[in-house]
């Protein structure tokens, strides 16, 4: 005689159905063969469980069970004699198949829920998880690309090669660098967060990389050639005489490489910075330059 698919489950005869398919899933982690190569005594609790959830998670014949039609076993419908042969059987519904095919573990991230896909899917062994990670890197080597090393608490440092252009919250895949698969399937993956230091005077902006570069009152009025910073390493720009502050040059292609693209522009605002400390022989000059006198730069602002 076949025992109670209740007691089989673990449930109340007046169980909910999340409840049943809660216990079911549960006990299907737990005993799954492919978890438990070898273990015969899993491998027979699991068909128990798997034609006990058959007559319980569906609720047409667990009525039917309910009021006495059928035995634990189905009666006219019997389990089959292996789980695999309800993951390849077509057009039927097996204790762990309901009419949306392995819809019953798609609500959950669990490895069971895994295998079940893949299976589905005609995959053979389960493929194993992912693992997460994060890792600061500088500004520069996140612009210009670099190769570094994650510590792992659990085992050896990876190898992580930061492609040029990397943005701050970007997610790096390193294939096969997860947790190990099961059953012969692959390995999962590792996904490595990467978060961008500042830098103390380059900002990104899109592509583009933002700077705003100090000159002296000298280069200002009198222009000249100046050296220029940019995550590429310096270069040599023509200033024109007479360059106020909040000028911008454009340095073209002298920002963010992208892949396949041309690599963003530099933009470089000017900004006059005096000397820190007085300067008599300046102060003189000022006090004694009638055009400095008259010029009002702030008269388009009403002051």
């Amino acid at each position: 005689m076949s025992r109670d698919p209740y007691d089989i489950l673990g449930v109340k005869r007046d169980a909910p159905q999340k409840d049943i398919q809660s216990a079911y899933r549960k006990l299907a982690k737990k005993l799954h063969p492919d978890l438990n190569p070898g273990d015969k005594q899993a491998e027979d609790k699991f068909k128990e469980v798997s034609a006990a959830y058959g007559i319980l998670g569906d609720e047409e014949k667990r009525a039917r069970f309910d009021r006495g039609e059928i035995d634990g076993s189905g009666a006219e419908q019997p389990p089959r004699s292996y789980y695999r042969d309800y993951a390849t059987s077509e057009g039927q519904r097996g204790p762990y198949r309901n009419a949306r095919g392995f819809a019953d573990f798609g609500d959950t991230d669990d490895i069971l829920s895994s295998f079940f896909s893949r299976r589905s899917r005609g995959q053979s062994g389960m493929q194993g998880q992912d693992r997460h990670y994060s890792m600061e890197v500088d500004f520069l080597d996140s612009i210009n690309g670099a190769k570094k090393q994650i510590s792992l608490p659990e085992g050896p440092a990876l190898d992580v090669q930061i492609p040029p252009g990397t943005r701050d919250g970007q997610t790096l895949r390193l294939r096969g660098k997860g947790d190990p698969g099961f059953g012969g399937g692959a390995p999962g993956d590792a996904l490595i967060e990467v978060h961008v230091r500042p830098h103390r005077f380059f900002v990104r902006d899109g592509d583009d990389i933002r700077l705003e570069l100090p000159i002296s009152l000298t280069e200002a009025v009198l222009g000249g050639k100046i050296r220029v910073p940019t995550p590429s390493g310096p270069v040599t720009v023509t200033l024109q005489p007479n360059s106020n502050t909040g000028k911008v040059l454009r340095l073209k292609g002298k920002g963010v490489p992208v892949r396949g693209k041309e690599s963003g522009d530099a933009y470089v605002s000017l900004k006059i910075v005096l000397p820190d400390a007085p300067d008599s022989e300046l102060t003189a000059f000022a006090s004694e330059w009638p055009a400095g006198k008259m010029h009002d730069p702030r008269k388009t602002m009403g002051g």
